[in-house]
């Protein structure tokens, strides 16, 4: 039996100490939601500057204004995508049993994942801040 004193009073999450596989996880819920409430602007200035040629130069002179700040998030974006895309590739080849679920097997193909996402998110700012077809 388990004294009064010796029960914890609360749960601090700051000294919780949580596996490579958990905080893998964890990003992976947190793209696929910034993925989700980000949708919404995009869309948004897409149906505006598809709905007459008004709308396509506001959109056209707000992204000139703000060129640097807005290629800066289109790249966070593009990170956000590539490791949801990446970690979900992962769960996928999990959930049909092409890859066991192990802890050793789980800790390695996150590693995989990590790598790659980070891989991709730099070939993926080069191309953007550095086109292929620069004048």
């Amino acid at each position: 039996m388990i004294k009064e004193h010796q029960k914890p009073i609360h749960l601090n999450i700051r000294t919780i100490r949580f596996p490579i596989t958990a905080i893998a996880s964890i990003l992976h819920r947190i793209s696929g939601i910034l993925l989700f409430i980000i949708i919404g602007p995009i869309l948004w200035l897409l149906k505006l500057s598809l709905s007459s040629n008004n709308g396509f130069y506001k959109i056209y002179n707000f992204l000139l204004m703000n060129y640097y700040i807005l290629k800066f998030l289109f790249w966070i974006i593009t990170i956000v995508m590539i490791y949801h895309i990446v970690a979900g590739i992962r769960q996928i080849l999990m959930d049909f049993g092409y890859l066991e679920q192990t802890l050793l097997i789980g800790k390695i193909s996150v590693k995989i994942i990590f790598a790659l996402t980070i891989l991709l998110s730099v070939l993926s700012g080069i191309l953007i801040w550095y086109p292929l077809n620069r004048p």
